[in-house]
């Protein structure tokens, strides 16, 4: 894609006997990926009136103070945290997944209903790349925005002011500011 918000993080050597090693980006990115896991484990086992042990856990999970009015249910999962960026009384129900190592921003007043995933990064079509590259963009959902249970946010994606996404919906295009989208998304686009 020629957008430039993708990015590409490859190996400059082939990939020798199917391993998925991918250069010293990648390396780092997968210690992240498992303090980060290790964080999130004890953050999802704590007692849910544990306030000062969510607040110490997710503090070292996202790199930084707790935005004001912030509210988390777990359980929650991140594979980075650092590239999560929660702005003041956003509400992130039960059992949702951020992958944000491309970077995901919330903005003020974002409510994210329970199993809601966010991705940002993912691995080319072309099966001979699959396991040489990754590539991904950042998620932007602006201010007031409400997204329902079960939807699914994909790399690259800007959702505008005050709009709804449906519970269920896969999200792969931007959305309009004061709109609501809703329905699967998946359709055959090209085959080999």
């Amino acid at each position: 894609m020629a957008d430039d918000r993708f990015m590409t993080i490859h190996d400059p050597e082939l990939l020798a006997r199917g391993e998925r090693v991918l250069g010293d980006e990648f390396t780092a990115m997968n210690e992240r990926v498992r303090e980060v896991t290790e964080l999130t484990s004890r953050l999802n086992v704590l007692p849910f009136g544990d306030e000062a042990g969510k607040v110490a856990l997710l503090q070292q999970i996202l790199g930084r103070p707790l935005p004001a009015r912030l509210t988390i249910y777990p359980p929650f999962y991140t594979d980075h945290g650092l590239r999560l960026e929660l702005a003041e009384r956003v509400f992130i129900n039960q059992g949702c997944t951020f992958l944000d190592y491309a970077g995901i921003r919330l903005g003020e007043g974002v409510m994210i209903g329970p199993k809601v995933t966010f991705i940002t990064v993912g691995h080319p079509v072309d099966p001979g790349e699959r396991r040489r590259f990754l590539s991904g963009a950042p998620i932007d959902v602006a201010e007031n925005v409400w997204i329902g249970a079960g939807a699914m946010i994909l790399p690259g994606v800007s959702i505008g002011r005050d709009a709804v996404v449906a519970a269920g919906t896969i999200v792969a295009d931007d959305v309009p500011a004061a709109s609501l989208v809703a329905g699967p998304k998946g359709t055959v686009r090209r085959r080999w």
